[in-house]
């Protein structure tokens, strides 16, 4: 054993595990981190294969718990809403949330290597070239290529098709299950001017919704935008069809004629970059004996529509920490505390991915979806007490997930009723206007009594 009561051990040195490895080295742990890959910060890892990241609140919390927040955000470029590229040219801002509320465009890769350096500076140590290749039960360790784990707790950030997670499928009552999308992702990219300006609005999320696939983009610091095409990988409009050149410029232009012309590189990008695929993987329990727990992806790995899975992983940190402060670092409480009331938010996070996605790609540019916003807008503005949209709820509160999601299904159960009636834009309109919304929000409170 380490000489140290109180050792750990992660597996996998990305994005959570760096992070947790701070807030554990921080505590007083003595941290060991085991990444499979070589050090991205003398080595490319290659590149094409992930999204940018959007953080929010509760990714926001971990960082300034551990002091980073402010660092981190020299990082980020705000997006104050989704700027939706129509069909036809025209382009709407829709604002996220109040003035001031708004997501960051953040490079996954920029913020790794941050986090890592950071982890080494807190006193944690990261070996790399060291895959995990399970759990070994007689020996109660991860087997590593040059041995095994030897500490006090062992935790599982190896995402979300985790090495740790795999041998735990082969334990009694262990439920696992992941469920793929018919579509994949593809990532592309549009360079910044001569002069090293955005070719686009440069605080907003990008996207072009075309009912069963869009494109999105977000900002990146060098004026650069990460361009992610979402599509079937079979069907009429599917990868399957993008087989050459000339079928890939003719779909762009067909379906998304206003970006074909900033991006000089599409085909190649296209046929250099991977067509990824998408998932949501779920499991339980996220513990082996109070010593190994799964956290992050390899616990609850989702799909990035409501781009929740890093400030999901990052909040797992922080509710981590906080269990070990009431519970003074005793994890025979801490981790089984932890998986039973962390697990239904977990589950609704990833529900709520999914759900994000049709409202992206199908809804955004839908007439009655628009109305729908400005209603809830003008519910939030008269009773900010009483009404709160989900994505507010999600993105810019510490809400629980489950909680966000039970009320978001009720909010849509609410409007399915308020589509019904006739002439709505004119009778908000009128002087009974605001008279009609205090009406609505009085309904809308019936549903909890």
């Amino acid at each position: 054993m380490i000489d140290s009561m109180k050792s750990a051990s992660i597996i996998g040195s990305g994005l959570v595990g760096s992070l947790w490895a701070i807030f554990l080295a921080q505590r007083g742990y003595n941290v060991r981190v085991y990444e499979k890959r070589p050090d991205m910060r003398k080595q490319s890892i290659g590149g094409g294969r992930s999204i940018n990241l959007a953080m929010s609140d509760r990714g926001l919390k971990a960082l300034h718990t551990v002091g980073l927040e402010h660092e981190i955000r020299k990082l980020t470029i705000p997006m104050h809403g989704r700027m939706i590229h129509h069909l036809d040219g025209r382009t709407e801002l829709q604002p996220y949330g109040d003035k001031g509320q708004f997501i960051n465009s953040i490079s996954r890769g920029g913020l790794n290597e941050l986090l890592m350096t950071k982890a080494e500076e807190s006193g944690a140590v990261i070996e790399f070239d060291q895959p995990c290749f399970g759990y070994d039960f007689q020996r109660k360790e991860a087997n590593l290529k040059n041995g095994f784990t030897q500490s006090d707790l062992l935790f599982g950030t190896d995402g979300a098709f985790s090495a740790l997670r795999s041998t735990l499928e082969k334990t009694d009552r262990f439920n696992y299950s992941q469920t793929y999308l018919e579509h994949g992702y593809k990532e592309l990219h549009i360079p910044p001017n001569a002069d090293g300006s955005f070719k686009m609005e440069k605080n907003a999320l990008h996207i072009w919704p075309r009912k069963s696939f869009m494109l999105i983009a977000l900002p990146n610091l060098d004026g650069s935008f990460t361009v992610t095409l979402f599509l079937a990988f079979e069907g009429e409009y599917s990868f399957t069809n993008l087989t050459d050149k000339k079928s890939v410029l003719d779909f762009f232009n067909q379906h998304f004629p206003d970006v074909v012309q900033m991006m000089p590189d599409l085909a190649e990008d296209f046929f250099t970059n991977p067509t990824s695929s998408l998932a949501t993987f779920r499991c339980y329990p996220w513990s082996l004996e109070n010593k190994v727990l799964l956290i992050g992806d390899a616990a609850h790995g989702i799909v990035p529509f409501y781009g929740q899975g890093m400030n999901a992983g990052f909040e797992d940190c922080t509710i981590l920490n906080n269990m070990m402060n009431e519970f003074k670092d005793d994890w025979q409480k801490i981790i089984p505390t932890f998986q039973k009331t962390r697990k239904p938010d977990a589950d609704a996070v990833g529900e709520l991915a999914l759900r994000n996605f049709i409202e992206m790609r199908d809804l955004v540019a839908d007439k009655k979806f628009v109305l729908r916003k400005k209603i809830e807008k003008l519910l939030h503005e008269r009773h900010p007490d009483k009404y709160l949209p989900l994505y507010a709820m999600v993105t810019f509160s510490e809400m629980p997930y489950s909680k966000a999601l039970a009320i978001g299904k009720a909010q849509d159960a609410f409007f399915e009723k308020i589509g019904e009636l006739e002439n709505i834009e004119a009778q908000l309109q009128t002087s009974t206007g605001a008279t009609l919304i205090d009406k609505w929000m009085d309904d809308f409170q019936r549903l909890f009594q």
